[in-house]
């Protein structure tokens, strides 16, 4: 959530007026109609303009789920966790989390992933079916953990 709201106040305060800045000046020019500048600069400025929409309904309407002694033991949203799929020699480790949060995480899932889905409510050596279009795979779970935010 804060990452959203430092990109909120980074493209309101510092970009727009740039962007904005930029496509008067090329607007000043005169003939708009081969000025690069100003079809740049204002497709920028749409774009920037969306973001912030889809921003500010982000941080008007997602929830911050902070860990919950309740949580241990068993898989839930925001939980780190450590698969083994026995028959393929395979280990994993990941963390359930939104989709908002995926972008730039190589070691995050979605929580509307098959996997994050056949995990969710699991315990530690129990097993999960993960059914995709190509195949079925058995997951054992190994580990849960949790980032705690204890004050």
């Amino acid at each position: 959530m804060e990452q959203l709201k430092n990109e909120l106040d980074h493209l309101w305060r510092t970009e727009r007026p740039d962007i904005t800045n930029k496509v008067a000046w090329a607007a000043s020019l005169g003939d708009r109609s081969e000025n690069a500048d100003y079809h740049y600069n204002k497709k920028r400025l749409r774009e920037i303009d969306r973001r912030l929409l889809y921003l500010r309904k982000c941080i008007d309407n997602f929830k911050v789920i902070d860990y919950h002694p309740h949580m241990d033991g068993k898989v839930s949203f925001g939980a780190w966790v450590e698969v083994e799929n026995e028959a393929k020699k395979l280990k994993k480790r990941f963390r359930i989390v939104g989709y908002e949060e995926l972008i730039g995480n190589k070691d995050y899932i979605s929580m509307d992933s098959p996997m994050a889905k056949a995990l969710i409510d699991k315990k530690v050596g129990d097993e999960a079916i993960v059914e995709t279009k190509v195949a079925k795979f058995i997951w054992r779970i190994l580990k849960i953990e949790y980032v705690r935010t204890d004050s």
